[in-house]
């Protein structure tokens, strides 16, 4: 690859990542516009539900059964048994269930939204809305994407509370903790910014996954074989941003809010 085709790949990359902030602006700009569209809200919050909430319950189980596992392992051979609970809490709270929580909302909830969108763009209702001065933003993104950030809180509780309880029964019933000690120690690590901090980043895993799913499906290319490259394309730009995101948060986190002591 020469210097100029590297260099206009740059560009065409950074002006998409413009035109993706400027449909995120658009989108917290629009929230105040009336009318709100109640319906289409409550009929995208329900069909999110229906395809994720029975997947994120069955991988919440694994995955904080794995962690409990190795957590329970590695405190063993320190000493630190009792503290397998609190730390069990911290990971799934903090960093296994807004992820979980938000690649199933990218990848079955967004993937949806973003073909349903781009079937509207290459059938012209798209245009046919702006002829007519209806926002295809106000009326069609901005219900999916804030019924994406409100289920995506919603089921992040539901994942913490699920891998809670699964790291508690792998722990308890697979390698013989105490009951009473994983209980107790909840609170010996675990703190109520931890939940805050995880709420934080269900709200904006579901507002970033909404927003790439709305940008790829108002501008596929290429007729219908476009639409299923650009859902293909939403889940893996969605899935790169919201691990660069937990990054970022979590390292703001631990360096502003104080760890508590034992």
């Amino acid at each position: 690859m020469t210097t100029p085709q590297f260099a206009a790949r740059g560009l065409a990359g950074l002006r998409e990542v413009g035109k993706l902030c400027s449909l995120g602006l658009d989108v917290f700009r629009l929230t105040f516009r009336r009318p709100f569209q109640v319906r289409e809200f409550v009929q995208q919050c329900w069909f999110i539900v229906s395809v994720t909430i029975l997947p994120a319950a069955l991988v919440a189980i694994p995955f904080g059964g794995v962690i409990a596992l190795q957590l329970g392992s590695l405190t063993r051979q320190i000493g630190a048994q009792s503290f397998t609970g609190s730390a069990s809490v911290l990971a799934v709270i903090q960093q296994a269930s807004p992820i979980i929580t938000a690649l199933l909302i990218a990848g079955a909830g967004g993937s949806a939204m973003c073909a349903d969108l781009g079937s509207r763009k290459i059938r012209e209702e798209i245009d046919a809305m702006e002829a007519l001065a209806v926002s295809p933003i106000h009326r069609l993104v901005v219900p999916r994407v804030y019924a994406a950030i409100v289920i995506c809180v919603l089921l992040n509780g539901m994942v913490s509370v699920v891998g809670v309880l699964g790291g508690y029964f792998f722990n308890v019933i697979l390698q013989g903790g105490t009951p009473g000690a994983y209980l107790a120690t909840f609170s010996a690590l675990a703190q109520l910014p931890d939940l805050w901090i995880s709420e934080i980043k269900a709200v904006l895993f579901g507002f970033v996954a909404g927003v790439v799913a709305a940008y790829r499906g108002l501008n596929p290319k290429g007729g219908p074989k476009g639409v299923g490259d650009a859902v293909n394309q939403a889940v893996v730009i969605t899935f790169l941003l919201l691990f660069f995101l937990n990054f970022v948060l979590t390292t703001i986190y631990l360096q502003v809010v104080p760890r508590k002591g034992l």
